[in-house]
């Protein structure tokens, strides 16, 4: 079977399920809104205009990993979807393979819109602050930031498949880049660099800390969203539907 039609059928049940266009809504609004609500300290010399503009980015993720998450746990309700998916699409790699393709096209597109206008919103509300901004920053910010987004909704997607439960997968993620990530990665020094939020957000500085430049940062966090697809292909091959 070509990969075309089995990619259109995925992109049809994104479209068809409302919680699905909901999750994409919510990472919208909140990425737009809380960027524009932006600040910075005038005391603080260290303070990232770029960072505090796309600051709504580290919320939006949430959506981004409830997205991909919803996605595929949908077809494990019951098991009733998912073995129908599996018998029109016999060849389970080709079936994930469109499935990652259409949450990654439909959660990129809406990244881009959301990091855009994230941006605006976020420069507009910290005015002269965000003077020293170049027009390479902004542009690395919008594009790297999509990126990002879209990465973290397919980090969700594999993890997903693995432990066939989205509940399970918001529990594991959900704490790890609001708790894990920020308390407990502090006091892990140059290691919290390579966790998979904390390296893919490096592209959202126009001066880059740690470790990390802004594309290689995102370059580890494409390899933990492979890594998890790489298992969730696995276990989908390996266990009964």
């Amino acid at each position: 079977m070509p990969f075309a039609p089995v990619f259109r059928s995925e992109w049809l049940k994104i479209r068809t399920v409302r919680s699905l266009l909901a999750t994409l809504l919510v990472l919208f609004a909140a990425t737009t809104a809380f960027s524009a609500l932006a600040t910075l300290d005038p005391e603080d010399q260290d303070a990232d205009p770029l960072f505090a503009a796309l600051s709504g980015t580290a919320l939006g993720q949430i959506a981004a990993i409830t997205f991909g998450s919803l996605a595929v746990s949908a077809e494990y309700r019951e098991g009733a979807a998912v073995r129908l998916s599996l018998t029109a699409v016999p060849r389970r790699g080709l079936w994930f393979a469109a499935k990652a393709a259409a949450i990654a096209a439909v959660v990129l597109v809406v990244a881009l819109v959301t990091s855009l206008t994230a941006l605006l919103a976020g420069l507009a509300g910290l005015g002269d602050a965000a003077d020293g901004l170049t027009t390479a920053d902004q542009v690395r910010g919008v594009v790297g930031g999509a990126v990002y987004l879209t990465l973290m909704a397919l980090f969700a997607a594999g993890l997903a498949t693995l432990l066939r439960s989205g509940m399970a997968t918001l529990s594991v993620l959900i704490p790890f880049v609001l708790i894990v990530s920020f308390v407990i990665g502090d006091a892990l020094g140059a290691v919290a660099d390579f966790m998979p939020d904390r390296a893919g957000q490096t592209v959202l500085r126009s001066v880059p800390e740690g470790t990390l430049g802004p594309w290689t940062g995102l370059g580890v966090t494409a390899c933990w969203t492979a890594a998890a697809l790489l298992a969730g292909a696995w276990r989908l091959r390996r266990q009964d539907a």
